[in-house]
């Protein structure tokens, strides 16, 4: 079930709207029940056989958070902190990337290791990002009680479930406890109403329609023309745009119903001037996590952060980045263009006082990042090289 379908519009969003609202008003605790027992329907829908993973990662890291919130040394919250990311970390690795693992070191050790062929489980990288955040925030005491209720609905809650945007704790919970929220918002219904018919149309009316043009493209790779190169490859730039942020409005919208203000994931990216500010306004709550998490992690570590570590540290982010997209050197190789890319405007921020015309660093910034989801789209090497090539010819 997706945030487009009939059965979700027309049934699942009125059903649990109506409970929520009008059976179990002022009935706080029952409401979140109401939103758990919902959320666990939508996400099983797409496959009850696997939604049980989804309840043993919770009930796991509830457990996880609980222990770090309540250990009363810090080497014991370390060692506990430690032990949970790591459990996320091989959760997510054995479903999503056990066969990716298999199948290079058969290429590398010329062996033959069967193949496990595990299913993926629906949003497994996005809770377990959101997860971590959570976790931290315990060790961080940003989160001084927990409770299986609360972190259960921050981990399920169907709006923001699937694809994101990822959330904070206390962002969240907070507005759920906020007693203005408790009521109908006519004028946020009326708004979010709007924000999920625009994101319909730009799934319905724009992405999918550039969906039949690109795959058309890329499965003919090796007959296109310059024309049909660029059409190819501009067409996945506005189709996978206009799909994820569609998906981020109807999320949004969903949401805001429900008196529950998710944060901003798209602002303008096409208008980016530079490889920096296009991941200020692409995926911005994934570059906030990425920074929060990883990056800053990974500079502290260093006792004296040069410049160059900097950049080194820029190079490791995304190539994780690349590789939480997908079990594909493909991914990786769309992580390191990015990564290289923000390096190069590092660079040229550092050498360089004068700063480009707007217009055409905005130019530069749309065609670069045009060239790197050619990577991110294609089947495999030589069907990007093949668009690449026909770009260029």
């Amino acid at each position: 079930m997706l945030f487009h379908d009939p059965l979700f519009l027309l049934v699942f969003l009125p059903f649990v709207f109506f409970f929520y609202f009008f059976i179990l008003k002022n009935k706080k605790s029952s409401r979140i029940y109401l939103l758990i027992i919902a959320s666990f329907i939508f996400y099983a829908a797409w496959n009850i056989k696997l939604s049980p993973l989804i309840v043993i990662t919770t009930l796991v890291n509830y457990f996880f958070g609980k222990k770090i919130t309540n250990a009363s040394q810090i080497l014991k919250k370390k060692q506990f902190l430690y032990v949970s990311i790591l459990f996320n970390i091989l959760f997510l690795a054995f479903f999503k990337y056990s066969d990716f693992i298999i199948v290079n070191i058969n290429n590398v050790l010329n062996s033959n290791i069967e193949l496990l062929n595990l299913p993926f489980p629906l949003a497994l990288s996005f809770v377990t990002f959101q997860t971590i955040a959570y976790l931290i925030d315990c060790y961080d005491g940003n989160i001084v009680k927990n409770n299986i209720k609360k972190y259960s609905l921050f981990i399920f809650f169907f709006p923001q479930l699937i694809a994101g945007p990822i959330v904070r704790y206390n962002q969240m919970i907070s507005q759920f406890e906020d007693e203005k929220n408790v009521s109908i918002n006519y004028k946020n219904i009326y708004i979010g109403l709007i924000v999920i018919t625009i994101g319909l149309i730009k799934k319905l009316l724009i992405a999918d329609n550039l969906f039949v043009i690109v795959d058309q493209g890329f499965n003919l790779s090796q007959q296109l023309s310059f024309l049909e190169s660029w059409l190819t490859s501009v067409g996945f730039t506005f189709q996978i745009y206009f799909d994820f942020s569609g998906y981020i409005d109807m999320a949004t919208g969903i949401a805001l119903l429900f008196n529950i203000n998710l944060p901003i994931n798209f602002n303008s990216p096409f208008k980016a001037s530079g490889m920096i500010n296009f991941w200020q306004r692409w995926h911005i709550t994934l570059s906030t996590f990425l920074t929060n998490y990883i990056y800053y992690p990974l500079s502290r570590s260093f006792k004296k952060l040069t410049f160059i570590k900097s950049m080194i540290v820029t190079m490791i982010v995304f190539l994780i980045a690349g590789l939480w997209h997908g079990p594909s050197w493909l991914f990786v190789t769309f992580g390191a263009a990015h990564g290289l890319g923000l390096i190069v405007n590092h660079l040229f921020r550092k050498l360089y006082s004068f700063k480009l015309n707007k217009i055409f660093s905005r130019f530069l910034t749309f065609n670069y990042v045009n060239f790197t989801l050619v990577f991110f789209r294609a089947d495999n090497f030589e069907s990007a090289l093949n668009v690449i090539k026909g770009m260029l010819a």
